[in-house]
C-alpha cells in the first residue's frame, strides 16, 4: 500500500564539505530508486552507502509486490507459500500490530486499493457492492501462520497481501543493523518517508523536516539520534469526487478511504518499522484512539497537524 504512501522528509544540509581544507569532515549522500519510492542514505562513512543500499534491496527482493519473483508476489498468486526468515517475521509482527490496533493495520486491504485505483492511478469511486465483495478477502485472521512448517497461506482462495505499510521500515531497520554489527555509527536513511537517524551528524543530531500538508514547505523540524519518524497524511495520494478528497490509506472495517479529522499524524518510535506501522494505523483510528495507542508502546511520540 505504501508506493502510495511515500511521505518525503526534508533532508538538511546532508552532504556539504565544512571549511576548505581536503582533511574537513563531510558527509557523503546517495539517492536510488529503489521500493517503488526514492531512498536516500547520508552518513560521515562512505561504506555505509553501500552496505544500507544493498541490505534494503534484498530486503525488496523479497517483500515487493510489484516484484514477480518476491516472496510476497508468489505467495499472492499461490496462496500458500514455504517463506524465509524475514517475511515471517514481517507477517507475525504485520498480525501483532493489526491486534493492537483491533484492524486498522491491515496489510490485506491491496485488493481496496487497486479496487479505488490508488495503485494505476485511475481513479474511481466503486459501489457499495464492489466494496462488500473485497472486503471478504481482507482481514489478516484470514492470514495462516505455520511458524513450524514456516509456511504463509490464506484461508480465502484469492486473497492478496501489500507489505508497502511496513516494509520500508523494516527494510531501513536491517539496514541498521548491518550497519552497527559493521562498526558505523552514524547514518541517515530515508526510505520515502520513513527514516532512521543513526548516532550524529558530526557530533550533531540528524535534522529531519516535517512536510507541511496544507501547503508547499515544511511545517516542523525534529532533531534526531538513534530514533526513527515515520508520516502519514492525506495529502500525497489523493482525488476529488463531489468536492470531498479521498486518500489512499484505507480504513480496513469500512472498505473506504479513512477520513480522520486532522491532515497528517507523525511517529517518533525506537525502530523504523513501528513508526511505519503505526502511523498508517493512528491516521485510521484517528486522535483519540490513535492517541491511546501511541502510549502502548516505550518510546513513542507522535505529532498530529490540522
Amino acid at each position: 500500500m505504501r508506493k502510495l504512501h511515500c511521505i518525503f522528509f526534508g533532508l538538511i544540509s546532508c552532504v556539504f564539505m565544512y571549511g576548505c581544507s581536503q582533511e574537513a569532515p563531510q558527509v557523503y549522500k546517495e539517492t536510488r530508486v529503489m521500493m517503488g519510492t526514492y531512498v536516500d542514505v547520508a552518513s560521515p562513512s562512505p561504506e555505509a552507502i553501500p552496505i544500507a543500499f544493498g541490505e534494503i534491496k534484498r530486503i525488496d527482493n523479497l517483500l515487493s509486490s510489484y516484484q514477480p519473483s518476491s516472496e510476497v508476489s508468489i505467495l499472492n498468486r499461490t496462496g500458500s507459500l514455504k517463506v524465509s526468515p524475514d517475511m515471517m517475521f514481517v507477517i507475525n509482527k504485520s498480525k501483532e500490530f493489526w491486534e493492537v490496533t483491533d484492524g486498522a493495520f491491515d496489510p490485506t486491504v491491496g485488493m481496496l486499493v487497486d479496487l479505488w485505483g490508488f495503485r494505476t492511478g485511475s481513479f474511481r469511486f466503486p459501489q457499495d457492492e464492489e466494496i462488500k465483495k473485497i472486503l471478504t478477502y481482507v482481514g489478516m485472521n484470514k492470514v495462516i501462520i505455520n511458524e513450524s512448517e514456516q509456511t504463509i497461506s490464506f484461508s480465502v482462495p484469492g486473497m492478496r497481501i501489500e507489505l508497502a505499510a511496513i516494509a520500508k521500515g523494516y527494510a531501513v531497520d536491517c539496514a541498521v543493523r548491518k550497519l552497527k554489527k559493521l562498526g558505523i555509527k552514524d547514518c541517515l536513511i530515508n526510505a520515502g518517508g520513513e527514516v532512521y537517524c543513526l548516532g550524529t551528524k558530526l557530533g550533531k543530531k540528524w535534522k529531519v523536516a516535517i512536510q507541511n500538508p496544507h501547503s508547499k514547505g515544511f511545517s516542523d523540524y525534529i532533531d534526531l539520534r538513534n530514533k526513527a519518524v515515520a508520516t502519514s497524511g492525506n495529502y500525497e495520494q489523493f482525488f476529488y469526487k463531489n468536492n470531498k478528497r479521498y486518500s489512499h490509506i484505507f480504513n480496513p472495517s469500512t472498505g473506504y478511504p479513512a477520513e480522520p479529522s486532522f491532515s497528517s499524524v507523525t511517529v517518533v518510535a525506537p525502530d523504523c518499522m513501528t513508526a511505519d506501522a503505526l502511523a498508517t494505523s493512528i491516521f485510521v483510528l484517528g486522535r483519540e484512539k490513535g492517541e491511546a495507542l501511541a502510549k502502548k508502546f516505550s518510546g513513542v511520540i507522535i505529532k498530529i497537524i490540522e
